[in-house]
């Protein structure tokens, strides 16, 4: 007894902390979540929660309504609660989770808001549940937890167009963009005005012109590698700003009170002129933008074409923000903000959440690991990430992919190159994290070789850049390192008797060389590569673009197709498309095709 007492306590000094923290800034606007005490017919004291669901005396907090027949519908109080998501990327248990934003939602309709959901877009791809449900795993979670509409994010085409065009047509929501096209013609419709409460309101969707590049590009081709889709990316950002402005105009023709701009285009210095900014800058007529993208959370306030203030919000990522903007006919637009969670654990981990979204999401991983151990291909070879004969001085395996060509690395840089048509495929030793064994090859193989849910990027880099970058790779040849370079599309030697004249700041980065060079004799093909001719170059953005393992040397370089699939996706296709299934001969050889020749050949050569 007392142990159960101590728990539903602790439940319930969690539960009125967490309300708290929900509710900062807002308190005197929208209804605070409570746990309070009261006694049973025995003197003893029990719990009575609110939830999402209504009140349920004793039990878990968002054991909810089920089982309560006699629940009725809430008196309406005649004011709106809307609220906001944005590149939840999968993260369905991540941040509040979608657990614990359907509590919160159905808390608001308890207290007799009129609620509206609404999502700003990339949610179908980002984990393993994406990957390999092809992202219908969670529109339907978004079906459940009754989303009102959502924009297109660039990443909602990242399985091809024929599953989004599957995945927009199991949503019961509709899909929003006032800037995607095939042929010329909108796609989907580019607004919402909906009449709630006696209020009007308009949501206009803007969709990234980035997407073009940022998912796959042959998406948008036909088969004879013509365009037929396109998100008005002109390099003015005129198109963009007149499809924004004639939707806000359409909205407010139509009787909209109150226009929220609802993008996917963030705030990447790389995608002017399209960013929200721009956007915000060359319109008039939006009250409030909700903005999603480029995964940040920072609330601005700026002027519009008019010098009319428009405050725009970040809605983060993986469920880490839920943005809200609350309305009263009288009093027009009350508050608008967002509510973040910025802990390791999730908030219905913390409180135990455990309501019909939550069983859904279950069943979802119970899916999830049935799926990760399907085979979907076949290895005639054995694929390494040690040295097969070489161990160390304590008999532990070498990790060769970390100092020496192997034909796992092969095999990962070529799928980049291979899915991307970039003239050069890279991947750091130190990304590869798992060996793929002869015989039946399972989803769940294929994801573990790359588990950290890097995107790919395809850049134009000189081939001083590339030169560097293997330099940089080889610095402590032959020790292991994990930025030693994989490449595809590429060959180089390495001299491991010049000693690394590699330099480094105090936090590791490069920053330059001294003395004789150890990498030598690079080729692109068969041709040597010109130091100062553009390739491109296909690998994942912690390289390219993050400075990861402290490459620096592809600081500044064009991007032309950014945060495109994600690395372990790129590979299930190579394999299961390009390689028809079938990891084959090419890649007998654990010592890879001799893309990479290290040896030593004297000071003096």
């Amino acid at each position: 007894m007392l142990k159960s007492n101590f728990k539903r306590s602790l439940r319930t000094l969690l539960s009125i902390t967490t309300a708290m923290m929900l509710m900062t800034g807002c308190m005197d606007q929208i209804p605070e979540i409570q746990v309070t005490p009261e006694e049973t017919s025995t003197g003893e004291t029990k719990t009575t929660e609110t939830t999402a669901a209504g009140v349920k005396s004793g039990g878990t907090m968002a054991e909810g309504k089920e089982g309560s027949a006699d629940t009725k519908e809430p008196e309406k109080n005649g004011e709106v609660v809307l609220l906001f998501t944005s590149d939840v990327h999968c993260g369905m248990d991540k941040g509040f989770g979608y657990a614990g934003l359907q509590d919160v939602r159905d808390k608001f309709d308890a207290e007799g808001y009129t609620t509206m959901l609404i999502d700003d877009g990339d949610f179908i791809q980002g984990e393993a549940v994406g990957t390999l449900t092809k992202g219908e795993d969670l529109v339907k979670l978004m079906n459940s937890l009754n989303y009102d509409f959502a924009v297109v994010g660039n990443h909602e085409f990242d399985y091809g167009m024929d599953q989004f065009i599957k995945i927009s047509e199991m949503a019961n929501f509709p899909l929003i963009s006032c800037n995607f096209r095939k042929n010329g013609e909108l796609v989907f419709e580019p607004y919402v005005v909906k009449e709630i409460c006696g209020i009007k309101i308009g949501f206009v969707g803007v969709t990234t012109p980035t997407t073009i590049t940022t998912s796959t590009p042959k998406f948008f081709q036909d088969d004879k590698g013509e365009y037929i889709y396109d998100f008005m990316q002109d390099d003015t950002g005129d198109m963009l700003y007149e499809a924004v402005q004639k939707s806000v105009d359409d909205v407010r023709a139509q009787g909209a009170s109150y226009v929220y701009l609802v993008g996917h285009l963030g705030m990447y210095d790389d995608v002017r002129p399209w960013t929200y900014a721009d956007v915000i800058s060359h319109t008039s007529g939006i009250d409030v933008c909700f903005d999603g993208h480029s995964h940040d959370t920072e609330h601005v306030v700026m002027k519009d074409k008019d010098g009319k203030d428009v405050p725009r919000f970040g809605l983060g990522t993986k469920l880490n923000v839920i943005g809200y903007s609350h309305l009263n006919k009288d009093k027009g637009i009350v508050d608008t903000n967002v509510w973040s969670w910025a802990n390791d654990v999730s908030l219905p981990d913390l409180l135990g959440i455990k309501n019909k979204i939550s069983k859904e999401i279950d069943n979802d991983d119970a899916d999830v690991n049935k799926l990760m151990g399907k085979v979907v291909a076949h290895s005639s070879v054995e694929l390494t990430v040690n040295d097969p004969r070489e161990k160390d001085s304590k008999g532990q395996p070498v990790r060769m992919v970390r100092r020496a060509e192997t034909n796992l690395g092969d095999l990962c840089a070529d799928a980049y190159r291979d899915q991307t048509g970039a003239d050069i495929g890279i991947i750091n030793g130190g990304g590869i994290r798992a060996e793929i064994q002869k015989g039946d090859v399972t989803y769940g193989d294929i994801i573990n070789v790359n588990p950290f849910g890097d995107t790919i990027v395809v850049i134009e880099a000189k081939g001083q850049q590339i030169i560097d970058v293997l330099e940089w790779g080889a610095k402590n040849i032959p020790d292991e390192d994990g930025g030693f370079i994989q490449v595809s599309g590429l060959r180089y030697e390495i001299d491991a008797s010049v000693k690394s004249g590699a330099k480094k700041d105090d936090k590791g980065m490069c920053t330059g060389f001294e003395g004789k060079r150890r990498v030598k004799n690079v080729k692109v093909g068969t041709e040597p590569i010109d130091p100062s001719k553009t390739y491109t170059v296909a690998g994942i953005n912690y390289l390219l673009q993050e400075n990861g393992n402290g490459i620096t040397s592809f600081d500044g370089c064009k991007v032309v197709q950014n945060n495109q699939k994600l690395d372990n996706q790129i590979l299930i296709d190579y394999i299961t498309e390009t390689l028809n299934g079938e990891i084959g001969d090419e890649y007998k050889d654990p010592y890879g095709q001799g893309r990479i020749v290290i040896h030593d050949e004297g000071e003096n050569s």
